[in-house]
């Protein structure tokens, strides 16, 4: 049964707790938009790691604040820093919040954390709590952004819709100018292949990903483009190395904002699961999803016709890749897209 606290509370300023990368942030979109048509007059800040200041600045109609997290014992996304937290927690305490939600996990490290923001109630994952706080027990299964919109539910905040949001900007079309990885290619022109992810046990051989992208080339002759980030320009040449067909490399140190500009012209995306497949989420860009570690039913995007997931884990221990059998399926799931109607609801694509 739902939770009265937002309803009873009405609260001025609120917190939210979410220090996590860019994929797990986006699942949250939905969440704070629910939270946002629920509280419309209220100041929500987010509570994140540093990256996602830009971020949060993404989405205004959302979020008022941000503040960076420097990390805390027990959570893995950064090293803690000892001194910097002290500081952290003063500055959290003195904006004497009405409520801070804790959106980050099952709450057995982050609640006692996010208790000592000071703020008057408490709310988020974890046991039932008591007094003035309000706790949903945490979910065991189901899609990120529903388990995160079934807490916004309970608090009070019905959701406003499962899409997700990556609004893109005029900045975001120069900085990918400015790198010129875009030059010479169309808006719907072109098929982006993306092997890289930050967790190895997610990465699909990049072998795997140059026979694909191979395959697409002889089918249909569209340019591939390879994305990533600037940390994983030993993967992209990897699979450029391993390609018969022309390709572009496109790993270079420019910002998720331009990286979502060179997805939003994109045709198509094969990638791992990581950040990426949920822009290609919220730009509504067709994709295909290697899935070699996490759950699918958790993390995949919620249209299945637009993002195809694929099961491809190691099959032996030690083993690199998959069977041919991952390598046909990913390639049915491409084609069926390609042959699908171009279409964009999402930003303008790059300029030609």
């Amino acid at each position: 049964m739902p939770h009265p606290l937002l309803e009873v509370l009405q609260p001025r300023t609120i917190v939210v707790f979410r220090a996590l990368q860019l994929g797990d942030m986006l699942c949250a979109v939905p969440a704070l938009r629910a939270l946002r048509a629920a509280c419309p007059h209220a100041h929500i800040t987010l509570v994140g790691l540093p990256w996602a200041a830009a971020f949060a600045a993404r989405y205004p109609r959302h979020l008022d604040d941000f503040v960076a997290f420097p990390g805390f014992p027990g959570l893995p996304e950064q090293p803690p820093d000892s001194a910097a937290l002290s500081e952290f927690l003063d500055g959290m305490r003195a904006r004497r919040a009405d409520l801070a939600i804790q959106m980050h996990g099952n709450g057995t490290i982050t609640n006692p954390l996010v208790a000592q923001f000071g703020a008057r109630f408490n709310a988020g994952f974890g046991a039932p709590g008591s007094g003035d706080r309000a706790f949903l027990p945490y979910p065991d299964d189901g899609a990120e952004i529903r388990r995160l919109l079934a807490l916004m539910r309970f608090l009070g905040a019905p959701p406003v819709g499962e899409h997700l949001e990556f609004p893109l900007t005029a900045a975001d079309h120069a900085e990918l100018a400015a790198s010129s990885v875009a030059e010479g290619l169309r808006p719907d022109g072109y098929v982006c292949l993306h092997a890289g992810a930050r967790a190895a046990e997610r990465r699909w051989p990049p072998e795997r990903f140059a026979a694909v992208g191979d395959a697409l080339h002889d089918d249909c002759g569209l340019p591939l483009v390879l994305t990533g980030s600037q940390y994983e320009t030993s993967i992209t040449a990897a699979v450029k190395a391993a390609m018969r067909a022309p390709a572009i490399d496109a790993a270079a140190p420019i910002s998720a904002g331009a990286l979502a500009a060179l997805l939003g012209g994109a045709r198509l995306l094969v990638c791992n699961d990581t950040g990426v497949a949920h822009l290609a989420a919220a730009l509504k860009l067709p994709c295909v999803i290697l899935f070699r570690a996490s759950e699918i039913a958790r993390w995949a995007p919620l249209d299945r016709a637009l993002h195809r997931p694929v099961w491809a884990p190691a099959r032996d221990r030690g083993a690199q890749g998959g069977g041919d059998e991952d390598l046909s399926e990913v390639l049915a799931q491409a084609r069926a897209l390609l042959a699908m109607p171009a279409y964009r609801a999402a930003a303008p694509a790059p300029a030609p």
